[in-house]
């Protein structure tokens, strides 16, 4: 299908950005209500339901109360579940359902304006609940240090680890079936197993390299050193660095995926 020339000026994919930002107005209420309620219930349950117990039981973990130590890990958690959650049928969606992407290719727009204003729109969505997230956890004392803030950008850069290269997998997909193995098979272990709960040190040892190579460890590990106010900055850096090369791989997966899917 040959493509029309460019849009005029520097950003041809903010229509793209513009367009699910315009049918998210339909429904923000709803998500913005959830995005409140979610921290509130796992604080309540877990950081202090379950960390009372801990706390009683072994002093916390790693010499810091229950709640600090589980609540970073919560915190980049929830960015893969927003990631994965607006990464998976809505991307299918705008190929097979309602054909969205279909009708921006008839424009002036091209498949890297689709992706760039599509993830914008994921990490838009990202970053606001991951602040609704923080905000929320600092009210019950989740926190040791100003340092959290950094969090953020640290938050969304896991978060969008995992919205790149599922990208690439939805767009592959002909039918929504694969997306049970992707969240009970992906998300579900990797929420259990990947340092949000107890240290990965306890896993049995062949466990932890799996691990270890998962962008949600990077995430947690590196919140938690934040969040705790004695940051390991080395350790930071090296966890940041990670996360940019695995949104960089999925980026090169997702362009591929989309041209041969929707152009080739």
């Amino acid at each position: 299908m040959p493509q029309p020339p460019p849009l005029p000026g520097p950003a041809p994919w903010r229509p793209v950005f513009g367009s699910w930002l315009t049918a998210y107005k339909r429904t923000w209420r709803g998500s913005i209500f959830g995005r409140f309620l979610s921290p509130v219930l796992f604080l309540l349950s877990i950081g202090l339901g379950l960390g009372s117990l801990v706390n009683k039981s072994a002093g916390g973990v790693d010499g810091v109360p229950y709640l600090q130590f589980v609540v970073p890990g919560i915190v980049a958690a929830q960015s893969m579940w927003v990631a994965m959650g607006e990464s998976a049928y809505p991307v299918m969606g705008a190929i097979r359902w309602n054909k969205k992407y279909h009708a921006m290719l008839a424009t002036p727009v091209g498949i890297d304006d689709i992706l760039l204003g599509h993830l914008g729109y994921v990490a838009m969505q990202i970053t606001g609940a991951t602040a609704i997230f923080i905000g929320v956890a600092a009210l019950f004392g989740s926190f040791g240090s100003w340092w959290v803030l950094l969090c953020l950008p640290i938050t969304v850069l896991t978060g969008m680890a995992f919205a790149v290269p599922v990208f690439a997998f939805s767009a592959t997909q002909e039918g929504p079936d694969s997306f049970n193995i992707l969240f009970r098979f992906i998300m579900t272990p990797l929420f259990l197993f990947s340092g949000i709960f107890f240290p990965v040190s306890q896993l049995p040892a062949v466990i932890r390299p799996i691990a270890w190579v998962t962008p949600l460890w990077h995430g947690v590990d590196a919140d938690r050193s934040l969040a705790l106010g004695s940051p390991d900055v080395a350790g930071v850096l090296g966890h940041t660095a990670y996360l940019v090369a695995a949104i960089v791989v999925g980026a090169l997966l997702a362009r591929r995926s989309f041209t041969k899917r929707l152009v080739v």
